[in-house]
């Protein structure tokens, strides 16, 4: 009797068990698969809890795992998305629905969103084991040895990836980055055409190719790749800042100040290096022009923000007498004839000396003029002297008065002057200093002005 009871106790367990496994068989791939419908079809909440009561059920159920780390990414919830995507790492079970290279790309992606590139990469390398003919597995994998810093790898992977496949734009992309980090512009500019074969809306790609041009000196090619590459809110200042870089290395200021212009308007972060540029490079073509006021407002303008940038303290200091003194506005910023005349109102005034001839020349003029009459140097010949006046920024070295030197013998003349409304190098005085070369600085301009009220036409 008692055999009979045990025997219908293991028949019962055995039924029981069967039914459980049965019923498992053919409810489970029906859950799974409504799960799966409602995260396709945005009903992220009913998706985690039908998720969570699989896991419930059974904790070693890698696929409901899988399915609520999915939905705790549709919810926005990437760090218990990575937990439960560890827990299926950890089980090693995959299936039809989800394989192992899925589940690797998945969990990669969000190692990376953490910042463990460590992590990252390990995935990365075991997808490209596991697809060995993915040309984008290589090149992930290339992409983090980068930014890890191991350049030589990351290159052998970018390579491989390409060899795969050849219009894979990514790859040729960051190649490009590469190849443009480690000066190879020539490699960098044919990987960045390539990426932009594949992907024309790559603006990176058309900001960087712009850079390489505008080194090349192609300007004009470089201009077009800037222009592209303003379609893009990420580099649309940079790209505006390049183009100004390029119109005024080509001299053509009244081009370069519009796109700077433009620059320094879009531009949200004034303490950042494109703000500051921008704002530089524009004050130079201001100054350039002798548009000095508002020169020095982007001077200010970058000084508040950073004090110690390049120059510009200096030029502000340059320039204090301009926004105190007049008659040096006068000097720097009239037009040509007044400049003309204040010129001459020097000549004629302390310097004293009688004007024959004048002749314009670049940023200034030059004056041929002898001893007044009523100079008298023990009945010596009067002899004609040239003296150069100049309207610059920058400290004027040797070269300057050796350029007078040159136009004085040119002109059979063995006396000339420099007066600049900036300063002199140390070279340039030693230069001077043997020859029949007089220089006046800024500060003696200024005096020399101060004694020409009155004098000249163009004087106030």
């Amino acid at each position: 009797m008692s055999f009979i009871v045990v025997l219908i106790i293991i028949l019962g367990v055995a039924v029981g068990f069967l039914s459980w496994f049965v019923i498992r068989i053919v409810a489970a791939p029906r859950q799974t698969k409504a799960i799966e419908d409602q995260l396709k079809q945005g009903h992220v909440a009913s998706a985690i809890r039908g998720a969570k009561a699989m896991v419930a059920k059974d904790p070693h159920n890698g696929e409901a795992h899988w399915l609520l780390g999915l939905g705790y990414l549709s919810d926005n919830k990437p760090e218990l998305a990575l937990m439960e995507l560890k827990q299926v790492g950890q089980l090693g079970e995959f299936g039809p629905d989800f394989t192992e290279a899925d589940y690797r790309r998945q969990i990669a992606a969000l190692y990376e969103r953490f910042n463990q590139t460590e992590e990252a990469l390990k995935e990365r390398i075991l997808l490209t084991k596991l697809e060995p003919k993915s040309a984008m597995n290589f090149y992930e994998a290339g992409r983090l040895f980068e930014d890890r810093g191991n350049t030589d790898v990351a290159i052998n992977y970018l390579l491989k990836s390409i060899e795969l496949d050849q219009r894979i734009a990514p790859a040729h992309h960051q190649l490009g980055l590469i190849y443009y980090r480690t000066k190879r512009p020539v490699e960098a500019k044919n990987e960045f055409e390539l990426a932009l074969r594949g992907n024309p809306d790559d603006y990176e790609a058309f900001f960087y190719l712009g850079k390489i041009m505008k080194d090349m000196k192609d300007y004009t090619g470089a201009l077009l790749a800037f222009e592209k590459a303003t379609r893009s809110s990420a580099y649309k200042g940079r790209a505006l800042v390049e183009r100004g870089g390029c119109y005024m290395s080509e001299g053509s200021l009244d081009k370069a100040i519009p796109e700077l212009e433009r620059a320094v308007k879009c531009i949200k972060d004034e303490s950042g290096p494109e703000a500051l540029y921008g704002r530089y490079f524009l004050a130079m073509c201001y100054e350039k022009q002798r548009n000095l006021d508002r020169a020095i407002e982007q001077w200010e303008k970058i000084y508040s923000k950073k004090p110690n940038f390049r120059d510009v303290a200096e030029k502000l200091s340059e320039y204090q007498e301009y926004r105190t003194d007049d008659r040096m506005k006068d000097y720097l910023t009239c037009g040509h004839d007044e400049f003309l005349e204040l010129c001459k109102a020097i000549v004629q005034g302390p310097l004293g000396l009688s004007i024959r001839t004048t002749s314009e020349i670049s940023n200034g003029v030059d004056i041929i003029a002898i001893q007044n009459d009523s100079e008298k140097w023990l009945g010596a010949k009067k002899m004609p002297r040239l003296v150069r006046f100049l309207r610059v920024s920058d400290m004027l070295s040797d070269s300057a008065v050796r350029a007078l030197i040159d136009q004085m013998q040119t002109l059979g003349m063995i006396r000339g002057a420099i007066v600049t409304s900036s300063s002199f190098l140390r070279s340039a005085y030693e230069f001077a200093e043997n020859r029949s070369v007089e220089l006046y600085n800024k500060d003696q301009l200024q005096e020399m002005l101060l004694k020409t009220q009155g004098l000249g036409s163009g004087t106030r």
